[in-house]
C-alpha cells in the first residue's frame, strides 16, 4: 500500500514538473495584448479575447452594459450579416461562447487549425465593425430580459447572489446584480450604447489569447493583418470606492415564491483573489466543504442528519472576493442550528492545527486542480488571459501551484481565525415566499 502511494506521488511529481506551459507574448503598437501557447499536438486552435470591463463598470444608474453587451456582439458585424455569426462558426466545425464576470468579457472559439484566420477574422469584426443600431439594441433588450426571467426570476434559488451583494456591498460596484437593473437597459439611449462600445472594446483594453496548432511566424503577420490598424481607444481611467469593513454581523432575509426548501447563506468579505488570503481561504473552502468527506458536509448532512446539502463558492474577484457557506435544512431542522454547528467546526480550525493526513490531502486535490486547469486548450487559453489581465503575471500559470505548495497549517489556522471572524459576516435566510 505504502509502495502504491509513493508511485502514484512520483509518477505525480514526474507529470507536474514536466508540466509548464510554454507561451509568448507582446504588444502591438495600439495596445493589444498578444499571447501566444503553440501546441501542435493536435490540430485544433482556440482564439479569444478578454476585455477588461464587466458589471463592476459604467455609471451606477446604467447597470448591466457589460452582460448586454456579450449578447450584442454576436449580432454581426459591417462584413458578418445579422444573425449569421453562429451560422459561420457551425459552418466551418467552429464552437465558440462567451461569459461575463463583475471584473471582465471573456470572448472564445476554436477550430480546427486550417480556420485559425477565419477566427482571427471574425474577432477583428466583433472589435472593429460591430453593428449597434437602435434595432439591435431594442432586439437584444428583450433577449436579456427573457434570460434573467429564465435563469433568476423563474428559477430556484437563483436570487440569492444579488441579495449577498446588496448585503455584503455598501460602497463598491460590486454590490450590482450581475444581470443589471432591466429598467437601466431600457432607459439607457442609443448613443450611451456606443460610447461604451467606444471606450471599452478597443485593443488597448483587450488580451487576444491564440492557443494551439499554429506556425508563430506564420499567425503573428495574420494577428498583425487583421487587428494591427484597429485604432487605439483613449485610456481608461478607473477608481472604485473601498468597501467598508464589516465590523458586526448583518442579517438578512430574502424570499423565493420558486422554492419549497428554505437555504442558509453565510458570506465572508475578503481580500482580492490576487491575495495570498485568497487562495489559503480556498484551501479552507476544501478542507470544510469539498467533497463527503469534508468536515462540514460530513457533519450536517451525514452524521448530524440535518441538512440535505452543504456546500461553499468562493467568489474571487479582482477587488474583493465574498466566500458563501451554502446549505439546506433536512426536514424541520431550522437554520438557526445549522449556523451553530458550522460555527463549531470552524472554531476548531481556529484553534487547532488541521492534521498532517488532512493537510496532505489538501496539497494533493490542489495539484490534481492545477493538473486539470492545464489539460485542454480552452481552459489555458482562458488562464493566460486571466493571469495577465488580473494578476499582471501570465506565467502564474506556471507558478501558482507553488505559493499554495507553500501554504502552511500555521496560516491556514489564522486566516480561519481572523477571515471567518462570525462577527464579520452576512447570514442571509432564504426563505419560500407565500
Amino acid at each position: 500500500m505504502k509502495f502504491k502511494v509513493f508511485s502514484i506521488i512520483y509518477f505525480l511529481c514526474i507529470y507536474l514538473n514536466a508540466q509548464q506551459i510554454t507561451f509568448e507574448e507582446y504588444d502591438l503598437d495600439n495596445g493589444l495584448h498578444v499571447i501566444l501557447h503553440q501546441d501542435n499536438s493536435i490540430p485544433l486552435v482556440s482564439t479569444s479575447i478578454l476585455y477588461k470591463v464587466g458589471s463592476k463598470d459604467g455609471p451606477s444608474d446604467r447597470t448591466g452594459f457589460a452582460h448586454f453587451f456579450e449578447h450584442l456582439l454576436f449580432e454581426g458585424s459591417k462584413n458578418i450579416p445579422l444573425g449569421e455569426w453562429d451560422n459561420i462558426l457551425n459552418s466551418n466545425g467552429g464552437t465558440g461562447n462567451a461569459e461575463t464576470t463583475e471584473d471582465y468579457t471573456y470572448y472564445f472559439e476554436k477550430f480546427p487549425s486550417n480556420n485559425l484566420e477565419l477566427s482571427l477574422w471574425m474577432e477583428s469584426e466583433r472589435m472593429l465593425h460591430p453593428i449597434i443600431t437602435e434595432k439591435e439594441v431594442q432586439t437584444q433588450r428583450e433577449v436579456v430580459k427573457e434570460e434573467k426571467r429564465l435563469k433568476v426570476e423563474n428559477s430556484p434559488y437563483m436570487k440569492w447572489q444579488e441579495n449577498i451583494n446588496k448585503n455584503i456591498y455598501k460602497k463598491h460596484p460590486y454590490k450590482r446584480p450581475p444581470f443589471g437593473e432591466m429598467d437601466h437597459l431600457d432607459a439607457a439611449s442609443l448613443d450611451e450604447f456606443l460610447d461604451f462600445n467606444k471606450k471599452f472594446y478597443v485593443p488597448n483594453n483587450a488580451i487576444l489569447v491564440i492557443a494551439g496548432d499554429f506556425e508563430t511566424e506564420k499567425i503573428k503577420k495574420m494577428i498583425s493583418e487583421y487587428f494591427g490598424d484597429i485604432p487605439k481607444g483613449e485610456k481608461i481611467k478607473r477608481s472604485y470606492p473601498i468597501e467598508e469593513i464589516i465590523e458586526s454581523p448583518r442579517n438578512a432575509l430574502a424570499y423565493d415564491s420558486n422554492i419549497q426548501i428554505p437555504a442558509l447563506f453565510i458570506a465572508y468579505l475578503n481580500p482580492s483573489m490576487k491575495s495570498r488570503e485568497n487562495r489559503i481561504i480556498e484551501m479552507i473552502s476544501a478542507y470544510l466543504f469539498s467533497g463527503k468527506s469534508s468536515k462540514i458536509y460530513k457533519r450536517l448532512v451525514e452524521d448530524k442528519k440535518i441538512a440535505l446539502q452543504a456546500t461553499a463558492i468562493n467568489l474571487s474577484q479582482e477587488d474583493y472576493s465574498t466566500y458563501v457557506m451554502i446549505s439546506l435544512p433536512l426536514g424541520d431542522n431550522n437554520l438557526d442550528s445549522i449556523v451553530e454547528e458550522i460555527d463549531q467546526e470552524i472554531e476548531k480550525m481556529q484553534n487547532d492545527l488541521i492534521s498532517d493526513r488532512d493537510y496532505n490531502k489538501l496539497q494533493n486535490k490542489f495539484e490534481l486542480n492545477y493538473i486539470n486547469s492545464n489539460s485542454n486548450l480552452d481552459n489555458i487559453a482562458r488562464s493566460l488571459a486571466v493571469y495577465y489581465a488580473i494578476h499582471g503575471d501570465t506565467n502564474l500559470i506556471n507558478s501558482e501551484i507553488e505559493i499554495y505548495r507553500s501554504i502552511t497549517k500555521e496560516e491556514i489556522r489564522s486566516i480561519a481565525k481572523n477571515l471567518l471572524d462570525k462577527n464579520k459576516r452576512v447570514i442571509l435566510k432564504y426563505l419560500p415566499k407565500k
